[in-house]
């Protein structure tokens, strides 16, 4: 009995690290998608955007 605590903890662990590592991988993409996007917005607006009014 003791020996199958100590196995289903290290394949909990096991599990553990795999799930983490995939949904942290995904959320560095997507953080890293959101920058870019951000990026190209503030880049777009910058050069497209409405013109500011001529002083008078």
């Amino acid at each position: 009995m003791r020996g199958f605590v100590w196995l289903a903890l290290g394949v909990l662990l096991f599990l553990a690290w795999g799930v983490s590592y995939i949904v942290f991988h995904v959320a560095g993409l997507l953080i890293h998608l959101l920058l870019v996007l951000a990026l190209i917005s503030v880049m777009f607006h910058a050069f497209f955007g409405k013109r500011a009014a001529p002083r008078q």
